[in-house]
């Protein structure tokens, strides 16, 4: 796949870099450029960043950090089987268990939320960061929704990060799960409060709360351009009734004249 110009491999995390130094000079400078790819494109264009990360994981399949991007990449396109894959050789061959939380989301994208509650029971929770047990509330949260189990969700969410005023990285989506629990379980008031402060905390536009809050308000927004061209078009029909009745006249006109010369021939 071709790979823009501006693109050098410099732009890329320097651990990323520093695994990639166990391959000879040319073939990392080819993988980091396919990395780089899939970090610029995997929100906007998921499948192209999952073509980049496929280039990456068929030069350097052996390197941790490709494993983890092809896992992030086949997550975004919605890949969960290969993603998990993927997130299962990075996590062999590091130890590390920050994959754990995104691996249990796979299982739920893969129609198994009971397996994604039973990885939450796992001793490797323990050892995740803040980020990662929020993360990993947030998954528990919907496995217990996939189960139709809407109050334990709720309840699930119900969190000292959740009723902290410290805005984190995590808060926004947070407290944008638990609006979107409450509203599913009817609750349309409280979903509306939770709404206005995920949009508080969502400065990144991370979420779509503004467009769910407003929603809930009543607001309906309207194409301006869509909106002008329609005016457009009920301006144009007066201005050709009238040159319509124009012609019309003109017409009568020209035979009323005709009709007179007649009369004048006859004289």
């Amino acid at each position: 796949m071709p790979i823009p110009e501006d693109v050098t491999g410099e732009e890329i995390d320097k651990d990323v870099r520093q695994e990639l130094q166990s391959l000879p000079k040319t073939l990392a400078e080819d993988v980091a450029k396919n990395l780089v790819m899939v970090a610029r494109l995997i929100d906007e264009d998921p499948e192209g960043a999952y073509g980049y990360s496929r280039v990456a994981l068929r030069l350097a399949s052996r390197v941790a950090a490709v494993r983890e991007a092809a896992g992030f990449a086949a997550y975004a396109s919605q890949k969960y089987g290969e993603a998990l894959a993927e997130f299962r050789a990075a996590r062999r061959m590091t130890g590390n268990v920050e994959l754990w939380p995104v691996m249990a989301d796979c299982e739920r994208g893969l129609g198994r939320p009971e397996k994604a509650l039973d990885m939450a029971g796992a001793p490797e929770v323990h050892k995740l960061d803040k980020a990662g047990q929020v993360e990993m509330r947030l998954v528990v949260a919907g496995a217990r929704r996939d189960l139709g189990q809407l109050d334990a969700a709720i309840v699930t969410l119900q969190s000292p990060e959740l009723a902290s005023n410290s805005v984190q990285p995590w808060t926004a989506r947070l407290r944008y799960a638990y609006a979107d629990a409450l509203l599913a379980a009817g609750r349309e008031g409280e979903a509306r409060e939770w709404f206005a402060k995920a949009v508080e905390a969502d400065k990144g536009g991370s979420t779509d709360a503004s467009d769910r809050l407003a929603e809930l308000d009543g607001v309906e927004f309207v194409d301006a351009f869509d909106e002008n061209e329609g005016e457009g078009e009920d301006d144009a029909e007066p201005h050709q009734a009238a040159a319509e009745d124009a012609e019309d006249a003109e017409d009568a006109e020209d035979a009323e004249d005709a009709e007179d010369g007649e009369d004048g021939d006859k004289d």
